[in-house]
């Protein structure tokens, strides 16, 4: 027996099938929206998994490609790893919800989406964001929800809620926004410059459709819910904190982490880890959660700091940025790169130029988006933080990150007949200690400056942190956070922008949400540090794009022919265009509108390459000089190559002014000659002179 559930939701029907499906899982959901479909669930482990010290949540979306009627490209024919856009949604789902479970809960909880059907109107990326928590509320996990989640768009100015694929895909703002019933949760934003006041706007009034849906989903549990299960609690001992203390003070706690410098920090941790092993010695049960206890007790020594005294670990003020330091061109033969440091994080960012041939095509279930011409890509190499590891690939974190240093500067691109090139963007991590992802923004702005791609304006990134108290009024804003304010923190909450407006937000927050006094004051301190970034860092490092692009870069002629003469520029099976391009040696792209490409490091050979194009389609002009070759030689004159697949005839009585016995005479095949188009017949026979050129 199943129960169905629904409501209005953005102007379309929000329905949510319980006890239908999936019956063995914690928790299931069946979610329709339109005509978009959705199983959610949730499962949880019986016992908590030994040996670890953190919460085992794994958040999957899984993107059918049957759900929009395709089979998978390639050979394998099957869907293979995750996507970028399912990677991106999984993690949106898993940073609003993971708070809400206990902290001192260690059992393995997966949930997993499974986008089955897709509606155009309907977003399958909000429908599993509403599915998971559903399907976690209803279950017997431990869950302190309900939550919810909404997108805006904004679209000739009105914003718009659950917007179509279309909308999102073509508006002004992407964004996201997950709540409680008392606070927001999750920010997640792709914007159009949008100013910050209009931003917060957007943000409240996604949250005021989150209390309609969460007073929907208490409905659904209320009916259908099960009884929350007990289990096995991994807090540290309140007793084992007391013992802590009279081997290390707090004193001499807050000594060993107030420190600028990382290294010594952590070496400070090592001899405090070593004096604590050895007084625990003959404690097995303490030995056990030594290391997450010393964690905690430097949290509660750096949270009591700065909350109560505003002091920071390396001695900052609250609205303080670490020393900035920007530079182009560190590395040479690439066509643009640039090193951003803030602190002890470090990015250094290579742009590459290439013909549009090389944007990266995406198989994915928007029908919209099937390729992209601006690639950002985010690495982080152990070395970066001290550490020794294999490398295995970019993990979802990486993802996550060049994601987002790409959303904050595709607003400011030149479009595509403006600067018609692929652009890819490398963040390498040299070093690392808080928010790369925004210093990777930095410098990745900076690099195509240096690379000459003409961006509108210049974008910078910079990332809040929060220390809360017992009250919603006890707080601490902090400006740019380092990576111990950032473990011990309750908030992560990063802005791109231009002086202009916002181009991107991501928010990560590890307590139950923000009132609206902490977020207004994150976004107001964000802009104020993003726009010192650019006056005193970035500016003096490269004030604006360069006119000029690399000469290692290659360049690019663009023509526009008439569609109906791309077959003749290719030729049969490729003939003509494949000579076109041995002898010039350009790489050349031509779309089904007619858009002629021609991309080289030569311009010479560019050049040639064009006019050999404008050969083949232009048509012959009577009275007009073309440079040809001979490739045939009667009796009666000589034939000349105007074009490929386009000859004249030279008659012997117009190779010279004098009278003319045989055309070798004058002409041999291979000749290159100069030639007067006489006429054009009907039948397209053209007649040459070459008597009437000055030779």
């Amino acid at each position: 027996m199943f129960k169905t559930f629904s409501m209005e939701l953005g102007g379309r029907t929000l329905s949510v099938d319980v006890g239908r499906v999936s019956a063995q899982a914690n928790g299931a959901a069946f979610m329709h929206y339109g005509d978009t479909t959705v199983l959610s669930t949730a499962t949880a482990s019986e016992k908590p998994r030994d040996g670890i010290d953190f919460f085992p949540l794994s958040v999957e979306y899984e993107e059918k490609m049957y759900s929009v009627g395709k089979i998978p490209g390639g050979f394998n024919k099957r869907e293979g790893k995750a996507s970028e856009n399912a990677v991106l949604t999984s993690r949106v789902i898993d940073r609003p919800m993971r708070p809400l479970f206990p902290k001192d809960y260690r059992n393995d909880v997966t949930l997993n989406n499974l986008v089955m059907s897709v509606d155009p109107a309907c977003r399958p990326e909000i429908v599993a964001m509403l599915g998971a928590a559903i399907a976690t509320c209803i279950s017997d996990i431990p869950f302190d929800g309900p939550c919810a989640m909404t997108q805006m768009g904004l679209v000739d100015g009105e914003f718009i809620v659950n917007p179509s694929q279309e909308q999102w895909d073509n508006g002004d703002l992407q964004l996201t926004v997950a709540s409680t019933s008392q606070k927001v949760i999750m920010i997640e934003a792709g914007a159009n410059e949008i100013p910050e006041a209009k931003m917060i706007e957007a943000i409240y009034m996604a949250h005021d459709v989150n209390q309609t849906i969460i007073a929907f989903i208490n409905q659904i549990v209320a009916e259908c819910g099960k009884q929350k299960h007990s289990y096995v609690s991994c807090a540290i001992p309140a007793e084992m904190f007391e013992e802590m203390k009279k081997i290390v003070t707090p004193e001499q706690m807050e000594e060993a982490v107030f420190t600028d410098v990382k290294q010594v920090r952590e070496e400070n941790i090592r001899k405090v880890t070593e004096q604590m092993e050895e007084a625990f010695a003959g404690n097995e049960e303490y030995l056990a959660v030594l290391g997450e206890a010393i964690y905690q007790y430097q949290k509660k020594t750096v949270r009591k700091m700065i909350l109560k005294d505003k002091k920071r670990p390396d001695g900052r003020a609250i609205d303080q940025i670490r020393p900035l330091a920007a530079e182009v061109d560190i590395v040479p033969r690439v066509h643009g790169s640039a090193m951003f440091t803030r602190g002890q994080t470090q990015i250094c960012n290579i742009c590459t130029l290439a013909p549009l041939s090389e944007i990266q095509k995406i198989d994915g279930l928007d029908a919209n988006i099937t390729s992209k011409r601006y690639m950002h890509h985010y690495n982080f190499p152990s070395y970066s933080v001290g550490e020794t590891k294999v490398s295995r690939g970019p993990g979802r974190r990486e993802i996550g990150h060049g994601a987002l240093a790409e959303k904050a500067l595709v607003p400011v691109l030149p479009s595509e007949e403006e600067f018609p090139y692929a652009i890819r963007t490398v963040s390498e991590t040299f070093e690392s200690n808080g928010s790369t992802s925004m210093a990777s923004t930095c410098s990745s702005c900076l690099s195509l400056m240096a690379a000459g791609v003409p961006i509108k304006k210049m974008v910078a990134g910079i990332s809040c942190g929060l220390v809360t108290g017992d009250t919603d009024d006890d707080f601490v804003l902090l400006t740019d956070i380092q990576g111990l304010e950032d473990f011990f923190g309750d908030m992560d909450f990063k802005v791109t922008g231009t002086k202009d407006g916002i181009t991107a937000i991501q928010m990560d927050i590890k307590i139950h949400g923000l009132t609206r006094p902490i977020v207004e004051g994150a976004i107001a301190r964000c802009r104020e540090a993003r726009f010192f970034i650019m006056d005193t860092c970035m500016t003096p490092a490269i004030a604006a794009p360069r006119e000029q692009l690399s000469a290692l870069a290659p360049k690019i002629i663009q023509m526009t022919i008439d569609p109906e003469k791309i077959g003749e520029v290719i030729g049969q099976r490729g003939k003509t265009i494949n000579m076109i391009i041995e002898e010039t040696g350009v790489k050349i792209d031509i779309d089904d509108d007619g858009h002629v490409f021609i991309c080289g490091i030569d311009q010479a050979g560019m050049d040639k390459a064009a006019q050999i194009i404008h050969s083949i389609v232009d048509p012959v002009e009577v009275g007009k000089i073309y440079e040809g070759k001979v490739v045939r030689i009667m009796n009666f004159g000589a034939f000349v190559a105007l074009a490929p697949n386009k000859d004249g005839l030279i008659h012997i009585s117009k190779l010279a002014k004098e009278r003319v016995e045989k055309v070798e005479d004058v002409v041999n095949i291979g000749d290159t000659v100069r030639v007067k188009v006489l006429e054009v017949g009907p039948m397209g026979k053209i007649s040459l002179s070459l008597k009437d050129v000055e030779q």
